[in-house]
């Protein structure tokens, strides 16, 4: 499923950008809280759509052969926000690779992608890391 095809992206508006591979989303009315900033709930949708997006990007020849199913998330919200942000997500290669193998072995494993969001000036606002549930089909 691509970014377009998710109905939540779309609705606050994450966007993709070819040029650096990255996700944004806009600062605007829609997603803003009631001090005027961006509301946690917006960042955190995008900062989890960055790593579902990491690891479709990843792995992608598992795209039509899994189920991921988001577990658990820690999220740090580290500074105010009030420009649009990008999410730039990552993973110890190690652990990509014991993934990889445990999925070969059993068709379900656990994997972990630490994600940053940032803000125009290239601070970092949030930091979470995803815990996904991946299962073969």
């Amino acid at each position: 499923m691509t970014l377009e095809e998710l109905p939540f992206s779309r609705l606050i508006g994450i966007e993709y950008s070819d040029s650096d591979q990255r996700l944004r989303l806009p600062f605007s009315d829609q997603v803003k809280n009631h001090l005027g900033i961006f509301h946690a709930g917006a960042q955190f949708a995008l900062m989890e759509t960055a790593s579902g997006l990491f690891l479709q990007q990843r792995f992608p020849e598992w795209e039509e052969k899994v189920i991921p199913v988001l577990r658990k998330a820690e999220v740090k919200y580290m500074k105010p926000a009030s420009s649009d942000l990008t999410a730039e997500a990552y993973a110890e290669e190690k652990s990509l690779t014991a993934f990889e193998e445990q999925m070969d072995k059993a068709g379900r494993c656990l994997v972990s992608v630490s994600v940053d969001s940032k803000n125009e000036t290239g601070d970092i606002v949030s930091r979470a890391v995803f815990q996904w549930l991946i299962t073969r089909r």
